[in-house]
Formats: C-alpha cells, structure tokens, sequence
C-alpha cells in the first residue's frame, strides 16, 4: 500500500499545496496513491490521538508513506526520528518531496534506523535526566511541586502535571503550546507555575 499524508495545522490553513505536491511526485514517478491520510491537527498533540498515529499501527512491510516534508510527520527532531526509526524498522518506505529523501529497506536506510533510534533514545534520556536535575534542584531549595496536602484548589487539571510541565519546558515548547497541549487557558498555566512550578527556563 502506499499511502499519501498530509497535515496541517489548522483550519485557516489548506491542504490543496501538500496534495498538489504528493499528486506531482506520484504522477512523475508513475506511483498510484492507494489512500490518502490528511488531518487538521497541531504536531504538538500526542501522536496517539493524530491519524498518523493510528496509520502507524497498521503499516506493513512494504508499504510507502509520502509526505511533502519531514516537517508534516512531527512537532520536533525527537518525534520525526522516532516515527522513522519505527517505520525502517518495520520495513516501511519513507519518502519525502521537499527534502528529497527516499528511506526503505537499503543498507544506508538500515543504518539511518538505527542512527535514528540511538539518537531518539538519547535525547529521550537527556531529556529525563535534565527534569531530574531541575526537580532535584527545585526541591533543594524548598520549592513545593504540585498542590500542597490538604490545600484545597479548582486547578485540578494541572496538578500532578509538574514533572511533565518542566519536561516540556526544557524541551523549548512554549507556554501556550504547553497550555494547549495540557488543555487550559495559558494565564491558568501561568499562575500554576508561578505558584508551584518555577520555570527552568527563566533567566535564559
């Protein structure tokens, strides 16, 4: 099967350019587009709740997905890396028009799998490691993480979330992407961190 997929990230925006682009290639290079795949969803959702996500499950040795930019496939270098290293892994062809790469079943696609793989695991573990030193750091010097015992507060939906918060900061996401992500108002994500959270990032 070989699968065309498009994304954009939101409704003001048009998929016509993307799809333009796909049909172009697939009609150059004499390939028939079995199904399309197009989704009106930030990369910064998790990958789970996007269509490619689900698309991802159900590729199969063989198959083909084209996009018109890596760029299409994640919100960051750690997710595009990871979705490649998964898709060579299961055999899937990658291909892409704007960035011209072509990753399938060769020596060179394997060796990128496994490049790809290694850095996504590390940069998985730098980003673990620098939340640990920022909450270690955090707690040292006597900040209170999260909602303490017995304070009552109507911003259930952010406690509990500290570690993920300061995670998403040291990855450089914004706050309202983070707020966004975290579904609350950016000036409630705000007074929580200033509250319970003390930004990494500050200062920098």
């Amino acid at each position: 099967m070989i699968y065309g997929y498009i994304r954009v990230s939101t409704d003001k925006q048009t998929t016509e350019n993307q799809h333009f682009e796909i049909k172009e290639f697939a009609s150059k290079n004499d390939i028939d587009i079995d199904k399309w795949i197009m989704e009106t969803i930030s990369s910064t959702k998790e990958l789970e709740k996007r269509k490619l996500g689900k698309l991802l499950k159900k590729l199969k040795s063989g198959d083909v997905l084209i996009a018109s930019e890596l760029s299409r496939l994640g919100r960051n270098l750690l997710q595009v890396m990871s979705i490649l290293h998964h898709c060579m892994s299961s055999g899937v062809r990658v291909w892409t028009i704007k960035d011209n790469y072509r990753l399938g079943a060769d020596i060179q696609s394997k060796v990128l799998a496994f490049a790809f793989g290694l850095s996504a695991e590390i940069e998985r573990n730098l980003i673990s490691q620098r939340t640990k030193e920022a909450l270690l750091r955090l707690k040292s010097e006597g900040r209170i993480l999260g909602r303490p015992k017995g304070h009552k507060n109507t911003k259930l939906k952010l406690t509990g979330k500290e570690e993920k918060i300061i995670a998403m900061r040291l990855d450089h996401f914004s706050k309202s992407k983070i707020a966004k992500i975290l579904g609350v108002n950016r000036l409630t994500l705000a007074r929580y961190m200033d509250k319970y959270v003390e930004d990494p990032l500050r200062g920098k």
